[in-house]
């Protein structure tokens, strides 16, 4: 038997950055994801976000990828909120994402990082930390 667990923080913003999350929304939208990742069996360990984008912490299985899986919430959600008409105009996500490993003695604190959006975003933006996790992984500055 294969043991796994790779740790992955995972997030992604609405469609040019739309502010369609708000509360209600955002939290019927992680209610759906966390659903539905129960039946992919993706190990989704906490999920939350702001008004243009989630975050999710991820345990990958032995034959995911970071690709699928991202494809897979992304994808499915998606198709969820224009199926159920809970915005009025054709919602989607932006193609890309951000993605990191987090170690094990990580998880506390990103779990409490992912659950606390709402406070984290009344003193930075989504575009300021997506510049600063650019910055501090090393990732090149190029502009959506």
């Amino acid at each position: 038997m294969s043991f796994v667990k790779i740790w992955v923080h995972l997030v992604f913003s609405t469609k040019n950055r739309q502010p369609w999350l708000n509360k209600e929304l955002r939290h019927d939208v992680c209610t759906h994801i966390i659903g539905n990742c129960k039946k992919k069996e993706i190990y989704l360990q906490t999920i939350d976000g702001y008004v243009d984008h989630l975050h999710c912490l991820i345990s990958l299985g032995k034959n995911q990828s970071i690709s699928t899986v991202a494809q897979l919430i992304k994808g499915e959600s998606s198709f969820w909120i224009n199926n159920t008409k809970i915005i009025e105009q054709p919602f989607c996500w932006q193609d890309d994402y951000f993605a990191v490993s987090v170690g094990e003695s990580q998880v506390k604190r990103v779990i409490n990082y992912i659950k606390n959006q709402e406070q984290h975003h009344l003193r930075k933006s989504f575009e300021e930390e997506a510049t600063e996790f650019k910055t501090i992984y090393g990732w090149s500055l190029v502009k959506d």
